[in-house]
């Protein structure tokens, strides 16, 4: 996949002609980016939930049979996922706040005067503290905090632990708190129990579950030179898609990270979406702050000029995420950041080879329309082929996830 313009320098060209809009702004962002020593630097940068792909090409070995429609060398990520993550905003318009001050500090109060309060299934724990808690093992960290498996008593769960030290940090955890604890008439969005407030810290109880759809791909599937099969990803695409709509319809959020990372697996084959962190309140369907995510997952419109853009850049995310699932590798091949944002601006959208489905082909070209005014939402993708024949489908997605694994959901 050819690359186009590729700052060399610092500086910034500014003869007439040359670049487009969007590329004269990007190669002005990576000047400012190296000058503050991004890449190469030694700013430490948050670990990804999960292992950080490797640069450059599998081997022979473990490279996938099945035909792809993209370059060979490119079936892992050459910049680390921490790398995706750019820390400063390329929109121009900052967060806005969409509450007011008495509503935040009500919120706060209801989520103060919950702490502690753990409830699993039947059973509820009162003026439960962190020191109640066993530690059994670490599940993965990132970039919003650490989650372990822990025991309550006789209860095995997992628990997201979020630093609140400075005011980003703690309306992130808020955000997070707020969309989990309300969520849990929804099937398709990880169960929380409850949570746990220290002066420093937050700890979310929530359901174990058994893996993250990329660590399943990385730690399994690839390695036995497997994929994931047609009919799980279409109960994938069916389960993100119902979260994603719930939050849209009953919360008026949209969660803007959509990610194989943040898409979650148990024995029972239930899929389910997590990491609310960076979820945006909608205000007349658009969303009101520019919280990036990962860069890798933003949509086209989204890296251009600053817009109020709306769940069709969660659509974009969702299809990015579902080619990089049937293919066990992320679709676009770049060098660094700025290549992935001139990728995503300037690139065709990656495509399905012929091996797949029609109805899949069809579905993923609907979710990666770079002109987001032809891109559907959620009321449009539930009526295509592909949603319907999935939903109405039996898969067994346990069954197959413990034959991958080896692994079973018994304790």
């Amino acid at each position: 996949m050819s690359r186009a313009g590729t700052s060399t320098t610092t500086t910034t060209t500014t003869s007439s002609g040359l670049f487009s809009p969007l590329h004269q702004r990007l190669i002005e962002f990576e000047g400012r980016i190296r000058r503050w020593k991004f890449f190469g630097g030694n700013r430490r940068q948050p670990r990804s939930a999960s292992s950080d792909p490797k640069a450059g090409p599998l081997s022979a070995r473990s490279t996938p049979k099945r035909p792809v429609a993209f370059p060979p060398g490119a079936l892992t990520c050459p910049v680390p996922r921490r790398g995706m993550m750019l820390p400063i905003n390329i929109n121009s318009e900052p967060d806005r706040p969409t509450v007011s001050e008495e509503e935040l500090i009500e919120r706060d109060r209801e989520i103060a005067a919950q702490s502690g309060v753990i409830k699993i299934g039947p059973q509820i724990y009162n003026n439960v503290t962190y020191k109640q808690l066993v530690l059994l093992g670490d599940l993965g960290e990132g970039a919003c905090g650490r989650v372990t498996q822990m025991r309550l008593d006789n209860r095995i769960i997992a628990v997201k632990e979020m630093k609140r030290t400075n005011e980003a940090e703690g309306r992130r955890v808020f955000t997070d708190l707020h969309v989990i604890t309300r969520s849990n008439d929804c099937e398709f969005i990880v169960h929380s129990y409850g949570y746990i407030l220290t002066p420093d810290n937050v700890y979310i109880c929530m359901e174990m579950m058994a893996t993250c759809l990329e660590k399943l791909y990385k730690d399994h599937l690839l390695p036995q030179q497997q994929f994931f099969p047609v009919p799980v990803l279409g109960k994938i695409s069916v389960s993100v898609i119902k979260a994603l709509k719930y939050l849209k319809e009953q919360h008026e959020i949209m969660h803007r990270d959509i990610k194989p990372s943040n898409i979650l697996m148990d024995f029972n084959g239930n899929i389910k979406l997590c990491d609310f962190g960076i979820a945006g309140r909608l205000i007349d369907s658009l969303a009101s702050t520019s919280s990036m995510g990962a860069t890798a997952y933003l949509s086209p419109e989204r890296i251009g000029e600053y817009r109020r853009y709306d769940v069709r850049a969660d659509v974009w995310a969702l299809g990015i995420t579902l080619v990089e699932l049937a293919l066990c590798r992320y679709p676009y091949t770049f060098n660094s950041p700025f290549d992935l944002m001139i990728a995503i601006g300037h690139n065709p959208a990656p495509q399905l080879p012929e091996s797949f489905p029609p109805e899949f082909r069809n579905f993923i070209a609907q979710c990666l329309e770079k002109n987001v005014t032809n891109r559907p939402k959620y009321d449009k993708l539930v009526e295509t082929e592909w949603f319907i024949r999935s939903d109405a489908a039996h898969v067994n997605v346990g069954e197959w996830l413990e034959e991958i694994t080896g692994e079973t959901g018994e304790e």
